[in-house]
């Protein structure tokens, strides 16, 4: 989509949302949305049929998206390697190496979780060897909490997090994580990759619909149109959006 028409839409979204009751999560420890919601039925992401088979569609000339069987899943191949944005339903990896596999032999070394929710970091667990995991420091909190993530799985936890903006990279490598403050969750990163004008905005606009709020997870439908406000008038430069679902 063309950025001006995107963030119209977000900015509309954001402002609706206060006639729109925000949906109550599920309880912090389990991490994921509604069932029903975006992502949030069966492991296809589907709404009761049988699972969807994953599949990739070329963004950009280095950037490709992964659909189906939960959350948007971007691939960036970078010189070195290829970074993911999020992980899907849990039992997906296999499927999302095998999607990445077909465009690039490089291998994953970066995995950045937008938000919490386990149809986002659910295939965290399956990138093993040598794999950096990014959020925000929210969203780390957040995951913490889920059974995902508990015991022997802490290791899938993110190693590096940040606060308001971090860069990733140089060059055509670059990625710039941003937080603009509580949306969906109180953890939403927006993913820039600037050489290419794409941006992946998790679930702070998951689909052309109305947005959800999780507020065990720390969202607000009162912050939502400020934070997308935030987000509009930072990022520039950016004509390409991945959405979260």
């Amino acid at each position: 989509m063309k950025r001006g028409l995107v963030l119209g839409i977000l900015l509309l979204a954001g402002s609706l949302s206060v006639a729109v009751m925000g949906f109550q999560g599920p309880p912090a420890g389990q991490g994921g949305p509604p069932a029903g919601g975006p992502g949030g039925a069966g492991a296809g992401g589907g709404r009761g049929g049988a699972p969807q088979a994953l599949n990739t569609i070329k963004v950009r000339d280095n950037l490709y998206m992964i659909a189906n069987a939960g959350g948007n899943t971007a691939v960036f191949i970078m010189a070195n390697g290829v970074t993911l944005v999020d992980t899907k339903n849990p039992n997906n990896g296999q499927a999302i190496l095998d999607q990445v596999k077909m465009v690039t032999p490089k291998p994953v070394s970066t995995i950045i979780n937008t938000h919490t929710h386990a149809v986002h970091t659910g295939s965290n667990e399956f990138f093993t060897d040598n794999v950096v995991f990014v959020a925000h420091e929210n969203t780390k909190a957040n995951m913490e909490k889920m059974t995902n993530f508990a015991a022997d799985k802490a290791k899938f936890l993110p190693s590096r997090v940040y606060k308001d903006t971090m860069t990733l990279g140089t060059g055509a490598d670059q990625i710039v994580l941003y937080y603009f403050g509580r949306a969906h969750t109180n953890g939403d990163t927006f993913v820039v990759f600037p050489a290419i004008r794409a941006m992946h905005t998790g679930d702070a606009f998951a689909s052309k619909g109305f947005p959800l709020v999780d507020g065990p997870n720390g969202g607000s439908l009162v912050e939502y149109g400020k934070t997308l406000a935030k987000a509009a008038s930072t990022i520039k430069n950016v004509d390409t959006i991945i959405n979260g679902h």
